[in-house]
């Protein structure tokens, strides 16, 4: 017998440990398996089963994925043994101190009121008085990047350091893009890919509550613009509300805002709705808070947050999704997806960006290597959290101007 032989003679013993075999196919370049044996597992464990398999064929070159294949078991056994390279640490510590220069910048253009003609001077003022929104904006994204990093260390899934990404003012008003880390292999099962997922939403928002609240108390309101500029000169941003953002104003200044001058005998119910989704009518000579630039950073991390929880492809929420309801469903929920961004895209054009990427980029999920291990009812209970918050923090008009 050959050494090919040998290596499925003995896998194939391996698999017989932990599954019934009822038939058996040997796979081609075209199929991408080496063998596929279908049957019933003898456990119901079937994240163990996968654990136990994977470590026997391992000094074969082997790796395992376990398929559900016409109502029954299906192990696929695949050619190699992924062993990703390491990063380059360097290159996360260059693009970290990129993006600390640029967020440090924006946060001196927001604090500081008045420029000198000194270029030293200002360069002091933009250090002594950025800082704050600097350690607010960083702390969020460093908090949502490292959540996903450390659950992914706990399960042993290879992943790199967070990639933090610049992007100075004015081009980004937070001067960062934000930041992502890379899987650089395959989680095991779905329990595993929806604890890397959320464990990032979830470490964000523990610090993006507590900023955007502090912030908020060092914040003041102010009165609106009684109507629009003459000749469409100078405009006045208002940021988009949230139902957490709502809750967070109404905490600490005791109303809804902004609070218009008038509701035009509109029921307050029926304003608030029309407001929310669509930033209409613009609320001229209403009272509203000027956002101190702690306050800014937690309702951008609060942004970043719901943007990263859409339900669609590699997002956060793409794989909250995905757990939940398996690949096929999540397909089935895209269109519904995409055809709710079209439709908000006509109140804020920025969702036509995100429903072109999302159609272009986020209809591929990450696959597990075992698909046949379900959510426990603890996971179960933390997606559909994960789906209670995106809705919490979701903005449908993110940014609005009086012009």
């Amino acid at each position: 017998m050959d050494d090919n032989g040998m290596t499925l003679e003995r896998a194939e013993a391996a698999v017989r440990r932990i599954m019934a075999v009822e038939d058996t196919t040997l796979g081609n370049e075209r199929q991408n398996y080496l063998v596929r044996y279908r049957g019933r597992l003898y456990v119901e464990d079937s994240a163990a089963a996968y654990n136990q398999l994977a470590e026997s064929v391992k000094p074969l070159g082997l790796t395992p994925m376990f398929r559900m294949d016409e109502g029954r078991h299906s192990v696929l056994l695949v050619t190699g043994v992924k062993s990703p390279s390491p990063s380059n640490p360097r290159v996360n510590l260059i693009f970290f101190i990129l993006t600390l220069i640029s967020v440090w910048f924006t946060g001196g253009i927001m604090s500081v009121e008045s420029l000198s003609s000194n270029w030293w001077e200002n360069l002091v003022q933009f250090v002594v008085k950025g800082w704050p929104f600097t350690l607010s904006m960083i702390a969020i994204l460093g908090a949502h990047e490292f959540g996903h990093y450390l659950a992914g260390r706990y399960h042993k899934v290879q992943v790199t350091l967070p990639y933090f990404l610049p992007l100075p003012f004015p081009f980004s008003p937070f001067g960062t893009l934000g930041a992502f880390i890379n899987m650089k292999e395959m989680p095991r099962n779905r329990r595993i890919l929806l604890d890397i997922g959320i464990a990032g939403p979830l470490a964000g928002l523990v610090v993006a509550i507590p900023v955007l609240l502090i912030g908020l108390s060092m914040s003041e309101l102010q009165q609106l613009p009684a109507a629009a500029a003459a000749g469409g000169l100078g405009q006045t941003q208002l940021e988009g509300n949230s139902i957490l953002y709502l809750l967070a104003k109404f905490s600490i200044f005791g109303q809804w805002l902004p609070a218009p001058a008038s509701m035009a005998g509109v029921p307050p119910l029926l304003y608030w709705l029309r407001y929310f989704f669509t930033g209409q009518p613009l609320p001229y000579g209403g009272l509203d808070v000027s956002l101190d630039p702690v306050a800014w950073a937690g309702w951008g991390g609060i942004l970043i947050t719901a943007l990263n929880l859409i339900p669609a492809g590699q997002l956060d929420g793409g794989h909250m999704i995905y757990t939940l309801i398996g690949k096929n469903g999540a397909r089935r929920l895209l269109p519904f997806i995409l055809a709710a961004l079209v439709v908000l895209g006509f109140v804020w054009s920025g969702w036509w960006l995100w429903a072109a990427l999302i159609f272009l980029l986020g209809r591929v999920y990450a696959e597990p290597l075992d698909t046949i291990t379900q959510l426990d009812g603890r996971r179960k209970a933390l997606a559909i959290l994960a789906l209670v918050i995106f809705l919490l923090v979701f903005t449908p008009v993110p940014l609005a101007y009086m012009f």
